[in-house]
């Protein structure tokens, strides 16, 4: 047996840390907290499941978090409630808590304002220094999209277009809209004309163009996209 192979035999050895049942006023009843009352928590992006963060909660956090909908966390440095994003104003909105199947363990899944990490980048998993897409490919980068705007309406930074589009309300973002809803179909009917690759490069900038809008109007309204995928998700099923 190698060296590895026997400590990881030892390892399962090891007689499990006992649990502390959870109180009976928790939220969660059947969450089984370790010795120190605390609950790991691994905190997930509903749009498209990328994982953001991993902290620790108490009874207390639970039910802050429940009563809330926003994350709140025990914080182990301060021992102290915590409620993610209370000095940034980067919170998390909670889609769902989940229990794992031994009750020592939850998932929670977020709707994130605003990058996740301390350092400004989406993930607390993406290296020092990453832009916040992270590894985001696909139509999951528009939660990163997403993410750029969440913030963008919460500090509303000078001189941001962003910051712009939502000084002047629904009637100016809906405006946007409806523009670059038409210059999609002109460019599509451009491509279907004659299509090269200067028109399918055209269509797809309209495109960009329009769906950034969209995130855009659904900011200023505080609807997040984890409500359109819900929704489309129902759709797909029928």
């Amino acid at each position: 047996m190698s060296e590895v192979s026997a400590a990881a035999a030892a390892v399962d050895e090891l007689p499990a840390e006992p649990a502390v049942p959870a109180p009976a006023s928790a939220p969660i009843p059947d969450v089984r907290f370790g010795p120190d009352g605390l609950v790991p928590v691994v905190v997930q992006a509903a749009i498209d499941g990328r994982v953001l963060m991993l902290a620790y909660m108490d009874a207390e956090a639970i039910a802050a978090t429940v009563e809330t909908g926003e994350v709140h966390f025990h914080s182990r440095s301060r021992d102290r409630l915590w409620r993610k994003g209370e000095t940034s104003g980067n919170v998390l909105r909670v889609v769902a808590l989940t229990l794992d199947c031994d009750s020592d363990a939850l998932l929670v899944t977020v709707d994130p304002v605003g990058p996740t990490c301390h350092r400004r980048t989406r993930s607390c998993f993406d290296p020092d220094g990453a832009a916040a897409e992270g590894a985001a490919q696909g139509f999951a980068w528009l939660e990163t999209l997403w993410t750029t705007i969440a913030s963008r309406a919460v500090e509303r930074p000078t001189g941001s277009y962003t910051t712009a589009l939502l000084d002047g309300g629904v009637d100016a973002v809906g405006r946007k809209v409806t523009e670059e809803a038409t210059e999609v179909l002109l460019a599509a009917k451009d491509d279907a004309t004659a299509s090269n690759e200067t028109t399918r490069a055209a269509l797809a900038g309209e495109a960009a163009d329009l769906l950034y809008h969209a995130l855009v109007l659904l900011a200023e309204r505080d609807v997040p996209p984890s409500d359109v995928v819900a929704t489309l998700r129902k759709r797909h099923t029928r």
